[in-house]
C-alpha cells in the first residue's frame, strides 16, 4: 500500500473526528486500516512482489510433495515391519514344528 492509502486512512480518520463517525465513514476506516495492515504484513513476510503468488503455490506444492513422500515412507516401513514380522513367525512355527526344510523329510549330514 502506498503512502496515498495511508493518506486516505488519515482522511477518513479526521472525517470520522470532525463529522461524529457514522456507519459509512467506520466501515470505509476498517476496510482501509485492513488492507493497509494486510499490505504491510506481506511486504515483512516478502510476498508484496508480482512473483509472490506463484513462490507460494510453488511452495504448497513442494509441501504436499514432501508430505506425499513421507507417508509413503512410513506406509514402506510399515509394510517391511509386517514382511519380517511374518517370517519370524513362519521361522519360529518351523523351529518349533522341526521343519527341516529338505524336501523327503532327510537331515543334511
Amino acid at each position: 500500500m502506498s503512502a496515498a492509502a495511508g493518506s486516505v486512512l488519515a482522511q477518513l480518520l479526521a472525517q470520522g473526528r470532525g463529522e461524529g463517525a457514522d456507519i459509512a465513514t467506520l466501515r470505509a476506516i476498517a476496510e482501509e486500516a485492513g488492507e493497509l495492515g494486510a499490505v504491510r504484513a506481506l511486504k515483512r513476510l516478502g510476498l508484496a512482489d508480482d512473483g509472490a503468488a506463484g513462490d507460494v503455490a510453488e511452495l504448497r506444492e513442494l509441501l504436499r510433495a514432501w508430505r506425499d513422500a513421507k507417508r509413503s515412507a512410513w506406509r514402506a516401513l510399515a509394510a517391511w515391519v509386517m514382511r519380517i514380522a511374518l517370517a519370524l513367525l513362519l521361522a519360529g512355527i518351523a523351529v518349533r514344528t522341526g521343519f527341516d526344510g529338505l524336501p523327503g523329510g532327510g537331515a543334511l549330514k
